[in-house]
């Protein structure tokens, strides 16, 4: 499992090759039938449908299969785990944005399905190249970070940000997005536990005090977890 480009920024976490090539091939061949997808302001909140202007997946069960295996591929990603410490996924969508399609600044629901929302994604499945603009923008105080990675790769943020979709000027982009409930709700202490992992991770295979050390930080990364997790 590989990370691209600078793994954390605010527990904006970028993933490679979450999918397996099959399942990529799969969605991306469904994601041109106009008949599986539906107007994507039916599963927005009253403020933002008002900026929401794209398609998603319908109730079909083609739809249902992928996203099943789009699901099983999240959670089983061990940086995924790692980072978010997902207890459940909450909800997910196949969406897509056809030319002049775009969904302004929002910020996703606390509560889907009664669930609290801790953790967002979104899994592109278009190459960058297939597409002009569409490119997902992140706010955070430190400036603007603007997300449009290859197909496969995933963008994991708190589900706290505001963040936007920027139209579509050209092409098709085609995604999922999700929504996961964490076992620790707060994204500091996520960030915390995600660092003590990185750092069992490159101590492993140690010896002498190296060793010591490892036993050390898996310790407190089990210990704070402990303190920390909502069962």
């Amino acid at each position: 499992m590989r990370t691209i480009r600078n793994p954390v920024k605010k527990m904006l976490l970028q993933i490679a090759d979450v999918l397996p090539e099959h399942t990529l091939t799969s969605i991306q061949e469904l994601s041109d039938r106009d008949d599986l997808f539906v107007d994507g302001q039916a599963t927005a909140g009253w403020k933002a449908r008002e900026r929401k202007h794209n398609l998603q997946g319908g109730q079909s069960k083609l739809v249902s299969g992928v996203l099943q295996k789009a699901e099983e591929a999240v959670m089983d990603n061990q940086l995924v785990q790692a980072a978010a410490r997902p207890r459940n996924m909450v909800q997910i969508l196949l969406s897509r944005y056809d030319s002049g399609m775009t969904y302004g600044n929002h910020v996703d629901d606390a509560l889907m399905r009664g669930q609290r929302t801790d953790v967002s994604f979104t899994l592109f499945l278009t190459p960058p190249d297939a597409y002009t603009g569409g490119e997902l923008v992140i706010d955070e105080p430190g400036g603007e970070q603007r997300f449009k990675l290859d197909a496969g790769s995933m963008v994991l943020y708190p589900s706290t940000t505001l963040h936007r979709v920027e139209p579509v000027s050209e092409g098709r982009r085609v995604v999922i997005v999700g929504w996961l409930r964490s076992f620790v709700r707060d994204a500091v202490k996520r960030e915390i536990l995600f660092d003590l992992d990185r750092s069992a991770h490159a101590l492993r295979g140690s010896e002498g005090q190296a060793a010591t050390a490892l036993d050390l930080t898996l310790k407190t990364r089990s210990n704070l977890l402990r303190l920390w997790a909502e069962d």
